[in-house]
């Protein structure tokens, strides 16, 4: 080796050493801090957004005071979080805390199972309000008895309808309590000029391009269809897609599209498109009773006359009710990657972070804002928004991040917000749980979300008239023979190790 190559190798070789230790150190100074629990943390949080814009930093400084940290978000607009986060999970590109919400997705699931997330399980006790996590809670969102995250806490269901209130009364329909009744208020809201405009312009079910989060859950949850899987007495799975009462809602849906009561462009509309059809009074059902405030914002300058009522009890005639609940009261995880989280006390001082966001101060900054500047309390005590525009900008984004909603009850000044706000309440006495929810099936991890684009075209094809019962059965053993038999056998073994 002659002199230039040695005297270049022991440059690099000392660089690399320079490197590590100053590495070394850095990691040694990160987990020396941490060991203090109230320390000054410096975090990256992934984190999902639900809004057009990120916050202004007004809430994020003051929340960064409550919980003496310095947060910089990453934040993934929610129309691409499949794509940002899946990404994100493979290239290792992650952050201390990452959100993760498609608790059913396989890419999820199946780092979740990796061992890429620390299991938090043995650590919340620590923690004032992590350890009242109720432990059904704490189930429903692990995996094989592992918890890889804290999980969003909310209400068991939040589905629901909402109808225009000044159309029903001007065309003299009282609030609908069956599914008949719903389809007659679709039918005179598309065919009996309910703004009374003379021009037939409007549509009774706006609606969107997913199954899950529009009208056909909700709908088929009034038909007693199961929320994801039936489970018999013997332990037998049975896919809700393979029940009668999902065709039966298949075929309300299609007789309300052939005559026109649902929106024809439903297959190819965005949410935000279906507000803005239901904000500028194109159609007059929502589904989704949580969207009640936007709705009424999206409307003010628009549908001045515009009154809403949400509805939460649509029975099938019989007189019984039956919600789904998404994630069987979890919204998703607040993950911690080994990657990003070298140590334990590191892991600590992270979830002292999150416990502190589940108190009162930082619970009512981040839902909303500054007292006195962005809301207040009206003499009868009733929470109320004073600069909506100042609220939408400051404080919004960080409202779907709280990792509990349900660790506070507010009354709401406006009737209808408070009236959907008890409803939702309500539905937790008739929610319908997914049985899978704390199930694992390794095939469902990989295959389960394109095995589902299956059923959902297939779907979507029956309702709009393009195929017939016996196609969608086809789609079915289709589904069935690509894997489905599989995740259903993986899952019943899953479940008979439960009953044990």
């Amino acid at each position: 080796m002659n002199k230039r190559w040695v005297t270049l190798i022991a440059i690099a070789t000392m660089a690399t050493t320079m490197l590590s230790a100053c590495g070394g150190d850095k990691e040694e100074e990160k987990t020396a801090a941490a060991e203090d629990l109230n320390s000054t943390l410096e975090l990256t949080w992934l984190n999902i957004l639900h809004t057009a814009s990120p916050p202004t930093d007004t809430i994020k400084s003051l929340l960064e005071e409550y919980t003496n940290s310095k947060i910089t978000f990453n934040w993934v607009p929610d129309a691409s979080k499949e794509e940002r986060i899946t990404t994100a999970l493979a290239s290792g590109e992650l952050a201390d805390i990452v959100t993760l919400t498609m608790m059913t997705n396989s890419s999820v699931r199946s780092s979740l199972k990796s061992g890429l997330f620390w299991d938090v399980g043995p650590y919340l006790s620590e923690f004032s309000n992590l350890a009242k996590i109720a432990p059904e809670l704490k189930e429903a969102a692990s995996i094989e008895g592992v918890l890889y995250g804290v999980p969003f806490q909310k209400n068991l269901a939040r589905s629901g309808l909402i109808f225009r209130k000044d159309w029903l009364d001007k065309l003299g329909l009282p609030v609908p309590k069956t599914l008949d009744e719903v389809y007659e208020v679709a039918r005179a809201f598309t065919e009996d000029d309910p703004d009374g405009n003379g021009v037939k312009d409007t549509t009774g079910f706006g609606d969107r391009s997913e199954l899950k989060y529009s009208s056909f859950k909700t709908l088929s949850s009034y038909f007693g269809t199961p929320n994801g899987w039936k489970v018999d007495d013997s332990g037998k799975f049975i896919p809700e897609f393979d029940t009668t009462e999902y065709m039966d809602t298949m075929n309300f849906s299609k007789k309300l599209y052939e005559n026109g009561y649902l929106a024809q462009d439903f297959a190819v509309t965005a949410k935000t498109d279906q507000q803005q059809q239901f904000a500028q009074g194109k159609t007059g059902i929502y589904t989704g009773m949580v969207d009640i405030s936007s709705l009424r914002t999206l409307a003010q300058d628009l549908q001045p006359g515009m009154e809403l009522v949400p509805v939460n009890k649509i029975s099938n005639g019989d007189g019984q009710y039956h919600i789904w609940s998404e994630g069987s009261g979890i919204g998703g995880l607040m993950a911690f990657p080994k990657s990003e989280v070298k140590t334990e006390a590191e892991l600590k001082r992270l979830l002292k972070f999150v416990n502190d966001l589940i108190d009162e101060k930082a619970f009512m900054l981040m839902t909303g804002g500054i007292e006195g500047t962005h809301y207040e309390y009206d003499e009868n005590g009733a929470f109320k928004i004073l600069n909506t525009e100042l609220w939408q900008a400051d404080v919004q984004p960080f409202s779907s991040s709280r990792p509990s909603e349900i660790a506070y009850t507010l009354k709401d000044a406006n009737p209808e917000k408070q009236l959907a706000n008890e409803l939702i309440r309500e539905n937790d006495k008739f929610a319908v749980l997914d049985p899978t929810v704390p199930l694992d099936s390794a095939t469902n991890n990989e295959q389960g979300t394109e095995l589902q684009k299956i059923i959902t075209d297939a779907t979507f094809k029956y309702i709009m008239g393009q195929s017939d019962e016996a196609a969608f059965k086809k789609a079915v053993q289709t589904w069935k023979d690509s894997g489905g038999t599989k995740i259903t056998e993986e899952y019943e073994a899953a479940y008979k190790l439960t009953q044990k």
